[in-house]
């Protein structure tokens, strides 16, 4: 038996192919447009053709890219906003509820079908045909539903039934999926069978089409035909970090999570974390102490710097401090409980690292007629808006906290990961490489130990596993610590494959339902 190469994902399904492609012979790009592809069928609550999101892929021959296919703010070329259909909806997470924003104004300019396509484009070996068909194949003729995903099915059930559309993808018989049931989405099927046939381009111009004709101004949305003519991914060069042996990649500004990561590893450093005993009271504090630097970075006016001066995030990552900030710029908001985001990580034998995160919100509650695709709602997003609803310029790059990462030992891949989870995206990620880059844990302790996270003076902690006194200490330190007694997916799902000492292994967050695959022929 050989192998050729290993994956990481939040749902069998979605693992499953990935590893089919790199045993027909397709390499970790192949592997991870296929996957997730899937993925917008069979997690078709987390992420779909009318989300977004951003992919880090490379090798030590041809170098490391990032590709952002993250949504835009629409309206451009619109005169005066129109009536728009925006409007909250409750989501009970039993011990507390949340309030999102949805309807067609709640949609941004979706990136992740484009963003796919240019991906495998430029870095694909297999024809598209072959990457598209397992994901058609599912659609067309059904899927099982993991416990995971019928899980978070059920919490955003308010928003898929605000329109029939969407309602038949979640209740297709009437109720809610359960765990075990077999879905298909024959729509989505026919639109993926044309987008890997010959005709791929009128697939593309019918989905930009769509989205116009029923997100404009005239059914309440804000997405125009010069939004899309704007439209396009961006590769961009990924922020370096270097971190001791190794060199940190990630997604630079204007994605706000790549240099939270990296400020909380430099203040790794400058506290000289790293030698106390793993999950003692002693290392949990420490790690609390990262984690609110990292806050406070944020909380001192972070978000409003990602566009006007994104190279003073890169020389704050690079230790040169803080210059010119002020606190008075506003940061950080509300905590998203659900984190609607999903992530894959493949590395393949022939040494090509890859990571994709990608996202759809909750879903805006509307999807586009005769295709089977649920449009996002980032405008609608508390997180992600900081400065609230509807304030960005039309075709402005939306931030996000999504952070597909790469960790080289010199020009190699070591380590490739990345989270869902909203605002904890930066903890979890932070945590896990220190896990596995300072405490030098294995691998699936490293992903799967239990998390904490701060957002300004609030910690949120998991008790499972803590030595003797840690719970009392972090509660000491933080009096309205939020504790949770298990494992809970508030704190991100960190899925990361790796390449340590030429064995090609994987870990899955738990959390989220991670499963690894390791291809072998």
């Amino acid at each position: 038996m050989s192998i050729r190469g290993v994956i990481a994902a939040s749902e069998p399904h979605t693992a499953v192919t990935g590893a089919r492609l790199l045993r027909r012979g397709g390499n970790a790009v192949d592997a991870l447009v296929a996957a997730k592809l899937t993925a917008t069928v069979t997690e078709w609550p987390l992420t779909s053709l009318g989300g977004g999101g951003a992919c880090i892929w490379g090798d030590a021959i041809s170098g490391y890219a990032l590709l952002d296919f993250f949504a835009t703010a629409p309206g451009i070329g619109l005169d005066e906003p129109p009536a728009l259909d925006f409007a909250p909806v409750t989501v009970d997470f039993g011990q507390t509820t949340q309030i999102f924003h949805v309807g067609k104004a709640a949609a941004a300019v979706p990136g992740e079908l484009v963003g796919l396509l240019e991906l495998h484009r430029r870095a694909g070996r297999l024809p598209l045909r072959e990457v598209v068909a397992p994901a058609a194949a599912w659609a067309r003729e059904g899927f099982t539903v993991s416990p995971q995903i019928a899980m978070i099915a059920g919490l955003v059930a308010p928003i898929a039934s605000r329109s029939a559309p969407v309602a038949s993808l979640f209740f297709p018989d009437g109720r809610l999926p359960k765990a075990g049931d077999r879905l298909a989405n024959p729509e989505l099927a026919g639109f993926l069978d044309g987008l890997g046939g010959s005709g791929s381009d009128r697939q593309i111009a019918r989905y930009w089409t769509s989205l116009v004709e029923h997100f404009g101004p005239r059914d309440g949305g804000l997405i125009t035909a010069a939004d899309v003519a704007a439209y396009a991914p961006v590769i961009r060069q990924p922020l370096r970090i270097p971190f001791g042996e190794f060199a940190v990649l990630t997604n630079p500004p204007p994605s706000a999570g790549g240099g939270l990561i990296g400020t909380g590893l430099r203040a790794a450093e400058q506290l000289q974390i790293g030698d106390e005993q793993f999950l003692s009271a002693e290392h949990l504090l420490a790690v609390a102490g990262v984690l609110a630097r990292v806050s406070g970075i944020r909380e001192a006016g972070y978000d409003a710097r990602l566009h006007a001066d994104p190279d003073s995030i890169r020389e704050l990552v690079g230790g040169s401090g803080l210059p010119g900030w002020t606190r008075s710029l506003g940061g950080a908001s509300g905590e998203n409980a659900l984190g609607a985001t999903t992530h894959i990580s493949v590395i393949d034998a022939r040494g090509m690292a890859a990571a994709i995160t990608s996202s759809n919100g909750e879903g805006c509650g509307h999807a586009l007629p005769g295709l089977g695709i649920h449009v996002n709602n980032f405008l609608g997003e508390d997180d992600i808006n900081p400065a609230g609803f509807h304030r960005l310029a039309p075709g402005t790059w939306m931030s996000t906290m999504m952070s597909p990462t790469i960790v080289l030992t010199g020009d190699q891949p070591f380590l490739a990961l990345g989270s869902g989870g909203s605002n904890r995206i930066r903890s979890a990620i932070l945590q896990a490489l220190l896990n596995l880059l300072l405490y030098r844990r294995p691998l699936d302790e490293a992903v799967n130990a239990a998390r904490l996270h701060v957002e300004g003076k609030r910690l949120w902690f998991e008790r499972t596993g803590l030595g003797a006194g840690a719970t009392d200490a972090l509660c000491r330190s933080w009096p309205d610590a939020t504790v949770f007694d298990t494992p809970s997916m508030f704190f991100g799902g960190v899925n990361c494959v790796a390449n340590i000492d030429g064995r090609l292994q994987g870990a899955g967050d738990r959390r989220r339902g991670g499963v690894v695959v390791v291809a072998e022929t």
